[in-house]
């Protein structure tokens, strides 16, 4: 889930001026060292460095999510996402050519906030409207990204393209636990069946319904990320050469 934190870890890792002491410096195509840093930074950035432009992650908050999949109407809002801090960096990979990089992510992440809902949960129709929490135990995020150079004031910077969204893919190794108050007005004899299927169901009900959540959450983070971009060179990103 915290795909761009964990780039952000090596991006960040260069021989500019305003690095922080915390960042491991590597040269351009260590990748072991890149991963080391990654793994060693991620819950300090994950907190947010307001000095770089990097705002909190963890907690995230997010003002709307949508999801309209298998006849399922969902609609998140005012919700706020935790555990980005006890992510694991899998892997990451970076070609400092081709601007290409590869990143796999593991969290454990709970997002809460208000719901409303409409349609059928594969056999059963369900409606409400209330508050909402889901427990994700062990999502992987496999995320690629390309990054591109802008000019600004005569400047060139860096730009995380939107290839990603249509290319990453994930998946719950350890479960999923959904909470929804208030489902059929607190009908509670229609209510118990439908989040009984939905927990006993998780699996099917994740790869269902959550692409397009995965993919607002990302789109927050590139957000976050290219606004750093924006406001840096990308001079100043280049690993030293020893």
């Amino acid at each position: 889930m915290l795909t761009v934190t964990a780039l952000l870890c090596f991006i960040l890792a260069s021989n500019g001026a305003s690095v922080p002491s915390f960042l491991k410096i590597c040269k351009r195509g260590d990748d072991a060292c890149i991963l080391s840093s990654a793994k060693s930074s991620l819950p300090i950035l994950a907190k947010g460095i307001p000095e770089l432009g990097v705002k909190s992650l963890d907690p995230m908050h997010i003002p709307l999510i949508v999801s309209n999949e298998s006849g399922l109407k969902l609609k998140f809002k005012n919700s706020t996402m935790t555990g980005l801090s006890g992510c694991h960096v899998d892997d990451f990979k970076f070609d400092p050519f081709t601007q290409k990089q590869l990143l796999k992510i593991t969290c454990d992440v709970t997002l809460s906030g208000n719901y409303e809902v409409q349609g059928q949960v594969l056999i059963l129709p369900v409606e409400g409207k209330g508050k909402y929490k889901i427990d994700i135990r062990g999502i992987t995020v496999k995320t690629p990204f390309n990054l591109s150079h802008v000019e600004k004031s005569g400047t060139s910077h860096w730009k995380i393209n939107n290839n990603w969204s249509e290319t990453f893919k994930f998946k719950v190794h350890n479960g999923t636990t959904f909470h929804f108050e208030n489902l059929f007005n607190g009908n509670k004899v229609l209510a118990e069946p439908v989040l009984e299927m939905m927990n006993t169901n998780w699996k099917v009900i994740v790869e269902e319904i959550s692409p397009p959540i995965i993919k607002t959450i990302i789109g927050y983070e590139v957000e976050a990320v290219n606004s750093l971009f924006g406001a840096v060179p990308a001079e100043e990103f280049f690993i030293q050469q020893k």
